[in-house]
């Protein structure tokens, strides 16, 4: 038996998210911008992607990360995410690991007490803070920080039809992808208290709905116009102190672990736009595992003709591992497949 691939990675998780960093052997990725090369991979090289996420390597619920070269000058490095269904525009989990991973890895100088990391995603530049505990040598062991790409409140209030529930009224939210929000009690449901299987399937009502009733727009490309999922929410938006808690449901029905990067910041400028929060608080964002992001709106910004905050969201990123993929030749599953 022959192998005919051989890629290499650096296997992390933030808040029990995995993070499966694609470090050697991936094929060559083609596109002058990183948008062209999102959509390379989709075209050209998608059979990788599912090698990668599905069993018998990944699962349902798998994440990972592809290293591109930047085309953006200021930019220390630069990516592609990849799931279950395809290719997302940002994901803030993973953002918190590659902070930590690039300090980690020599990719930037590493200074201490903090160091930035200069990330390109598909949405834009994404600005990493990341704090270095242990010395100009050691291991990174402290927070990190990331600042988005400006975000908005879409659409406030809007009324979707749900099938086997009826009326529901949402908030849509941009923080680098766009997001539906709505309280989990209004499907009789509670984040901390109900089952996964019926956070998920309520959530995906929800996306499904959005998708053919709602039409999205993005001020600098089509490209990120799409509904990555809907995030179900204990309906405690006004400011306070204790964590606010939520699940993201995204891509082809994947449950976050982590209270979700991108969707923390597109919940705070929901919440801006609402009067709920003001710029400078910081609030605390519990997952379905307990763990925990930050989020802060500080500062206002402008998206085409949207009005919109730069927002914080913070969180600790661990390695768990590092692993070498093959394939082999005669295996006619080693292609992926998934159950559920």
């Amino acid at each position: 038996m022959t192998n005919h691939i051989q890629i290499e990675t650096v296997e992390m998780h933030t808040g029990g998210e995995p993070v499966r960093i694609v470090t050697k052997g991936y094929p060559p990725i083609e596109g002058r911008t990183i948008l062209d090369k999102r959509r390379y991979v989709r075209e050209n090289l998608d059979q990788v992607r599912r090698m990668l996420m599905f069993e018998p390597r990944g699962h349902y619920d798998m994440y990972g990360v592809i290293p591109v070269e930047p085309d953006l000058p200021e930019a220390d490095m630069a990516v592609l995410f990849m799931h279950n269904e395809g290719y997302s525009t940002m994901c803030g989990h993973a953002t918190i690991a590659l902070g930590r991973y690039a300090v980690d890895r020599g990719i930037v100088m590493r200074r201490t007490p903090e160091t930035e990391v200069k990330l390109q995603c598909p949405c834009g530049l994404v600005r990493v803070r990341v704090e270095v505990e242990d010395g100009p040598s050691g291991p990174v062991t402290g927070a990190v920080v990331f600042e988005s790409v400006p975000a908005y409140a879409f659409a406030l209030g809007s009324v979707v039809e749900v099938p086997g529930h009826g009326p529901v009224e949402v908030d849509i939210g941009y923080g680098g992808a766009y997001y539906v929000l709505v309280p989990a009690r209004v499907f009789g449901l509670s984040v901390r208290g109900s089952r996964v299987a019926d956070l998920t399937e309520a959530a995906d009502r929800v996306t499904q709905a959005a998708k053919a009733q709602i039409k999205l727009d993005h001020p600098s490309d089509p490209d990120l116009a799409f509904l990555y999922g809907t995030i179900l929410t204990d309906g405690r938006d006004a400011f306070e102190e204790a964590p606010t808690a939520n699940v993201c449901v995204f891509a082809a029905r994947e449950v976050d672990r982590s209270p979700t990067g991108s969707g923390v910041t597109a919940r705070i400028a929901v919440q801006v736009a609402r009067g709920q929060i003001a710029l400078g608080q910081t609030r605390k964002f519990e997952s379905i595992t307990g763990a925990i992001f930050t989020g802060k709106a500080v500062r206002r910004a402008t998206a085409g003709g949207h009005e919109a905050v730069t927002v914080e969201v913070g969180g600790r990123a661990h390695y768990t591992g590092t692993a070498r993929y093959t394939v082999e030749t005669d295996d006619l599953l080693g292609g992926g497949f998934l159950l559920k």
